[in-house]
């Protein structure tokens, strides 16, 4: 295994056709799930130039207006340009209703654990989850940096520090690793849309983003740039305001981005866009759990827990554990313990995060605030369920 490498991961803007998406699917699945606790529905969505296309299958008796929450998420996001914004983009809806069915809402707080144990998955997926000890949120440095330079970009528009910025914008963190811990800040890439109306010019854009988005984030990091680091800012065109106008979006496109930047593997499967019963979503959620938990009890420096489902089972078929050579103790005995204390089953994930309810409780929506800049390693949004480390001392 190396030791000394070079590793990138990079993030997008909620402004990023793919976030927008995303955040659009996320947010009607939030609705649903404010007036009807057990509704069940799976949403995707598309955006090209000036046209918005959603898709959606649901078992509800909850009434939901697609059009309005798309074009709200839309205007908060911060398209208002000729080209694309929620006033005159065209939203064409493609609907399904199913019929209703006789377990629907179930509710997993008022059963046993046998009736739990009869509660099986309706889709077959592998999942993962990833903590390693690199940051404070237990993340790689890559993503973790990458996802703060984006969510840095979006503040300095909204506050108008730089207000000739547009939503759309992406950041890249590449990492250099010694003896497999981050050594130094190799390059970084901001890649900034702007304002027709507002637009600056190349060396303006350049002095602006170092000075409010690179200098502002690393100086509170402990790894900061050096005099070799390789900073690009660019924009593909200085006045092109970027988004759907530009290229178009799609849920459930930017994985990557949603999990660990690919420094850990991360299953095909879509988060956004799906209610809790979706195992491929709350699995996940479940795998980031029991990994982080693994690291921050000090049992591993890295561990990626993996999840293997399959259709009319409660329980996963198989839990593998890699620790990459940093674990304490064997990883078949690390699985083993996950095994005895972690709940996997489905309705035991809903129950143990509270997943049908929290739409309600957090205001402004909770699954739309995962969207963009991470499903986990979030910290910025109060503690996830997922992010708890409250079974540290068991596994101690």
């Amino acid at each position: 295994m190396k030791k000394d490498f070079l590793f990138t991961s990079e993030s997008v803007t909620e402004g990023h056709p793919d976030k927008l998406c995303d955040q659009i699917s996320d947010a009607i699945v939030d609705q649903f799930l404010r007036r009807d606790p057990f509704a069940r529905v799976i949403t995707e969505c598309a955006v090209s130039t000036a046209i918005v296309f959603i898709s959606a299958r649901f078992e509800s008796d909850a009434i939901v207006d697609f059009t309005k929450i798309a074009r709200q998420v839309i205007k908060q996001v911060g398209y208002d340009q000729a080209d694309f914004n929620a006033k005159t983009c065209s939203i064409m809806t493609s609907l399904k209703e199913l019929p209703h069915s006789e377990n629907r809402c179930w509710d997993e707080k008022k059963l046993s654990e046998a009736e739990i144990e009869q509660i099986p998955v309706k889709d077959q997926v592998t999942v993962f989850g990833f903590a390693c000890n690199q940051t404070q949120a237990l993340m790689p440095l890559p993503i973790w940096l990458a996802h703060q330079l984006a969510r840095r970009l979006t503040t300095v528009r909204e506050e108008k520090i730089l207000a000739y910025l547009a939503p759309d914008g992406k950041t890249q963190v590449a990492v250099e690793y010694k003896d497999k811990k981050p050594h130094r800040i190799y390059s970084i890439t901001l890649i900034a849309s702007q304002s027709k109306l507002l637009g600056a010019n190349l060396q303006r854009l350049q002095e602006d983003l170092r000075e409010s988005v690179i200098d502002v984030v690393f100086a509170d990091e402990e790894l900061k740039p050096d005099a070799n680091t390789r900073i690009f800012i660019d924009s593909d065109d200085p006045f092109a305001i970027g988004g759907p106008s530009v290229h178009s979006g799609l849920t459930g496109r930017k994985n990557a981005i949603d999990t660990y930047g690919e420094y850990s593997r991360h299953s095909g499967a879509a988060l956004s866009g799906k209610d809790p019963t979706r195992i491929d979503r709350v699995g996940a959620y479940a795998a980031r759990y029991a990994a982080k938990n693994v690291v921050a009890a000090g049992l591993a420096n890295e561990c990626e827990v993996q999840l293997t489902y399959s259709i009319g089972l409660s329980r996963p078929v198989s839990i593998q554990v890699e620790t990459f050579g940093t674990g304490k103790i064997d990883d078949e005995e690390i699985a083993v313990i996950l095994e005895k204390n972690f709940d996997f089953r489905l309705a035991g994930i809903i129950r143990e995060f509270n997943l049908r309810y929290l739409p309600a409780i957090v205001k402004g929506g909770f699954y739309k605030k995962l969207a963009a800049y991470g499903h986990v390693g979030r910290l910025d949004i109060g503690v996830l369920p997922w992010e708890e480390i409250d079974k540290v001392p068991i596994l101690q």
